[in-house]
């Protein structure tokens, strides 16, 4: 297991490059900076509290150097590569450190607070992507000697050093229209959005210089499977037959095998392919699902009045007041007109409580269901949400192909995040710049 060692100020080129240093560089470098370093991990490491450099208001000590340099080590050492000369190492790890120490500060002035629910979320996202438990990934990390409460704290830093950056730095990247359709026309746009498939495969196999009665015999075999697939499900046969089923995962159909490939950009969704036959067999492929092409949502257009509980109206108080709007609409009473001037929603009061059209998943749960729930031109009984008490009265719905939408939202973030790592590496110099930094 690798064991992360993600600090987000890094520039990257820097992070790839102390990757590959050897264990015996890593040590030089400690020797030259007067620090020590025990790689026995039953031992404990001495840490030199002394100032290397002042930040600011803050400061950078060099048992903070040891550790990161300690953690360094525990990642590279089985990396045979060569290193970089160790005076630049010393220093790229030192302004590292810096650079995480002035953005720190900037997080507590700003008042950013990771909370420990977030905290342990983070944790969680993370054991599992590395297909373990928490408990089994406290394990590893102390397997390969490393403190899981420190590595928690740094994670928690990361995460504070992350919006302070996206707090920054966001508020500098414009994207235009006229970007997202030159995007979209280029060969590299094309690319990127293009629609993809997921794929289930079987096949057939038939031996190479297999006579024309054993041919026959497995076409007869795929065409019958083929038909019990029509009545039936392409898994729940195929299991039966005791066949194996490739799950070919999310693909471009670019990225499939040309037999597959052909098969991918006619099919229906759900919908097997008759047999196809190879040098190799025969070959019984279901398109399972497709994404970014002909993507067909429903959608409702509905309007709402919100009621917030408050010190002076309990809720009990604030539920009889929505209900007593919802009598009168029913009664006859405008329901944008008491929108307006009743609702607490700021962002659609002052539109007679209009959301717009809406696609599933964009709004709350409660909410969600209520509007399911609720039919044309009906008012819904007063339900509860975590921002409050609401009532909503569903206007339209529709079904909407939403596949232009999807490639401009695709283009759209890939022009952010190639702008964002540009605009990051210009913030990071610009407050590097301009932060008081005394070394010791």
């Amino acid at each position: 297991m690798k064991i992360l060692n993600k600090h987000i100020a890094a520039p990257q080129t820097f992070q790839q490059r102390l990757f590959t240093l050897t264990a015996s560089a890593i040590l030089a470098v400690l020797v030259s900076t007067g620090l020590s370093y025990s790689n026995n991990t039953q031992a404990e490491t001495q840490m030199l509290d002394q100032v290397i450099a002042i930040v600011d208001d803050d400061v950078v000590l060099a048992s903070e150097l040891q550790e990161r340099m300690r953690q360094v080590v525990l990642n590279i050492e089985k990396s045979g590569k060569t290193a970089p000369p160790l005076a630049e190492i010393q220093q790229e790890i030192l302004n590292q450190l810096i650079l995480e120490n002035i953005q720190l500060q900037m997080a507590n002035r700003a008042g950013v607070r990771i909370s420990d629910a977030e905290l342990n979320e983070s944790l969680a996202r993370i054991a599992g992507q590395n297909r373990m438990t928490i408990a089994q990934f406290k394990a590893a990390l102390e397997n390969d000697g490393l403190s899981y409460t420190a590595t928690r704290e740094q994670i928690r830093k990361d995460m504070m050093l992350q919006r302070v950056q996206q707090g920054n730095v966001n508020r500098s990247v414009q994207i235009t229209d006229q970007e997202i359709n030159n995007f979209l026309a280029s060969e590299e746009g094309k690319t990127l959005t293009a629609p993809e498939y997921r794929m289930l495969h079987t096949l057939l196999p038939v031996a190479s210089g297999a006579d024309q009665a054993t041919i026959d015999a497995a076409q007869q075999r795929a065409d019958t499977l083929y038909q019990q697939i029509q009545s039936s499900s392409y898994e729940q046969v195929l299991t039966a037959a005791k066949l194996e089923i490739n799950d070919l995962s999310w693909r471009k159909a670019a990225d499939l095998p040309s037999l597959i490939s052909d098969l991918a950009t006619t099919l229906d969704k759900t919908e097997t392919a008759k047999p196809v036959q190879s040098p190799s067999g025969f070959h019984l492929v279901k398109l399972l699902d497709k994404r970014g092409d002909g993507e067909v949502i429903p959608q409702t257009k509905a309007r709402h009045i919100l009621l917030k509980s408050s010190a002076i109206r309990d809720e009990n108080a604030t539920k009889a007041e929505i209900n007593n709007l919802r009598k009168k609409i029913i009664n006859g009473a405008d329901f944008a007109e008491l929108a307006r001037k009743f609702s607490e929603d700021i962002g659609s009061a002052q539109e007679g409580g209009d959301l717009g059209w809406t696609s599933p998943g964009q709004l709350v749960g409660a909410f969600q269901t209520a509007m399911d729930d609720t039919d044309i031109d009906k008012v819904s009984p007063a339900f509860r949400s975590e921002y409050g008490w609401h009532i909503l009265q569903v206007l339209e719905r529709r079904e909407k192909d939403v596949t232009d939408d999807i490639r401009k939202n695709m283009a759209r973030g890939y022009i952010h995040r190639r702008k964002y790592d540009d605009e990051l590496q210009t913030w990071l110099q610009k407050i590097r710049d301009e932060a008081y930094v005394d070394f010791k």
